[in-house]
C-alpha cells in the first residue's frame, strides 16, 4: 500500500493556536493542494491517514487544517514530517506534459530513426530544465535536456521515450 504513495510535501512548522500547519510544496502545485481531502503522514516509518479541512496560502508556503488536529501540540509532533498523497491521484492532476519520475526511470530510449539509444537511468535537474540521464550499451551516459524539442515522445503506457537526437547531443 504505502509503495504506492509520493511525498508531495513537507509539514514545516505549526502556524497559529488551532493546530494548522505550516507545510512547503514545490511551486506550482497550489490547484493539487487545493483539492487534497485525504493525505497521509509519514512519521517514523509509519503513514498516518488524515483528512484535510482548509488548504489556504500565505507567502510561499501553504497553511493546511487536518481535522485530526486542534492544537499545536497535536500537530508540532509532526514537524519535518513529509505528506503523501496516492500514486493515481497525483498522476489525475499532471498535466499533459508532466510526468513522474519514477515513471521515467527504466523506460528505454530511442532516436527518431527507432534505434535504441539506451534507459533512462536518472532525472537531474539544471536551472533550465530537467536532465535524463540515459545509459547506452556501452554504459556511457547522456545527458539529454528534458525539453520537448528534444524529447517529442513520452509514451508511459508504452515504457518508450523518443529523443530528437540532434548532432551532438549523443555521440
Amino acid at each position: 500500500m504505502h509503495d504506492n504513495l509520493i511525498s508531495i510535501a513537507k509539514i514545516l512548522n505549526f502556524h497559529g493556536i488551532k493546530g494548522e500547519a505550516k507545510v512547503g510544496f514545490s511551486k506550482g502545485r497550489e490547484k493539487q493542494l487545493e483539492k487534497l481531502n485525504k493525505v497521509f503522514i509519514k512519521k517514523n516509518d509509519n503513514y498516518i491517514e488524515v483528512n484535510v479541512s482548509s488548504v489556504r496560502f500565505h507567502k510561499q508556503f501553504a497553511i493546511i487544517k487536518f481535522k485530526e488536529f486542534n492544537t499545536v501540540n497535536e500537530i508540532e509532533e509532526y514537524k519535518g514530517c513529509d505528506v503523501y498523497l496516492s500514486k493515481e491521484i497525483v498522476e489525475e492532476n499532471l498535466d499533459s506534459d508532466e510526468y513522474l519520475i519514477s515513471d521515467l526511470i527504466g523506460m528505454d530510449v530511442y532516436d527518431e530513426d527507432g534505434s535504441c539509444i539506451g534507459t533512462v537511468t536518472a532525472i537531474g535537474e539544471n536551472l533550465a530544465s530537467n536532465l535524463l540521464s540515459v545509459k547506452d550499451a556501452n554504459g556511457k551516459e547522456h545527458l539529454v535536456p528534458f525539453v520537448k524539442a528534444l524529447v517529442p515522445v513520452v509514451d508511459i503506457k508504452g515504457k518508450k521515450i523518443v529523443v530528437n537526437n540532434i548532432e551532438g547531443l549523443i555521440s
